[in-house]
């Protein structure tokens, strides 16, 4: 596993939940960080003060990355505050709400694709460029257990999209694999403590999908966490294409 000290960092939608956690691992690990958020600043800012408490640095822009324009200019900024770019994540993406097939009208199919996949296919784009002049890059890409599986009922557009992302990780690991970047994700299953899961996921649900686990709990932040950084670290690895599935061992029933 390459060492990440000095190495630059940039993840989406890391103002809380997975995205927060992977962040105090980078510093931890030694990397340099720059963090989008939309509405969570409090959160942001306490990877900042992580950051002086480990003698690392983090920055962090508020942006809306469905708008194209917010979303180059976080870029911008990213690169501006690190001075370069190493590692990507792409961990922005929810819900929105659920909606079964006959409520999903022509706004909300558009919404949720434009906030799991558009905000990850323009930030990436804007970033391959400076990933690029490093030599062995890494980008990381949040998916989920939904994707394989389809999800709980009223999540049929979110699947769609987290599928996607599996699809999208292994065509852009062949485009970027000659530039030295390499692409992989991580599909987290039932993650409890996220804003998520405590939006849109009822205690007696979480109860019911826990007892379908093979290792007889949910999975916590740090669970996915760690395997982003794993995945990260791996930047002039051979693992390439490649989703980590952190669930538990569902898949395996």
């Amino acid at each position: 596993m390459g060492s990440l000290i000095g190495k630059k960092a940039f993840i989406t939608g890391a103002g809380q939940g997975i995205g927060k956690a992977v962040g105090e691992e980078l510093l931890k690990a030694g990397c340099d960080i720059f963090v989008n958020t939309y509405k969570d600043l409090e959160g942001a800012a306490e990877l900042a003060s992580l950051a002086k408490s480990v003698g690392r640095k983090a920055g962090y822009f508020q942006a809306d990355l469905t708008d194209e324009e917010s979303a180059k200019k976080c870029v911008q900024n990213a690169v501006s505050f690190l001075g370069g770019l190493d590692i990507l994540i792409n961990n922005t993406g929810g819900l929105i709400r659920r909606k079964m097939i006959h409520e999903v009208d022509i706004e909300f199919w558009k919404a949720v694709i434009e906030l799991n996949l558009t905000t990850m296919m323009v930030v990436t784009r804007e970033c391959i460029p400076h990933l690029g002049k490093s030599g062995s890059a890494s980008i990381v890409n949040l998916a989920s257990l939904a994707g394989r599986k389809g999800g709980h009922p009223g999540s049929l557009v979110y699947s769609m999209t987290k599928g996607a992302v599996l699809t999208w990780t292994r065509a852009l690991a062949t485009e970027l694999g000659p530039k030295g970047i390499r692409v992989n994700s991580v599909a987290p299953g039932l993650i409890l403590g996220t804003k998520f899961h405590n939006t849109f996921t009822t205690k007696e649900s979480a109860e019911a999908t826990i007892k379908t686990i093979p290792l007889g709990r949910a999975g916590n932040v740090n669970d996915v966490a760690r395997p982003v950084v794993f995945l990260a670290s791996e930047y002039d690895g051979f693992i390439t294409g490649a989703t980590i599935d952190i669930n538990g061992g569902v898949l395996g029933c």
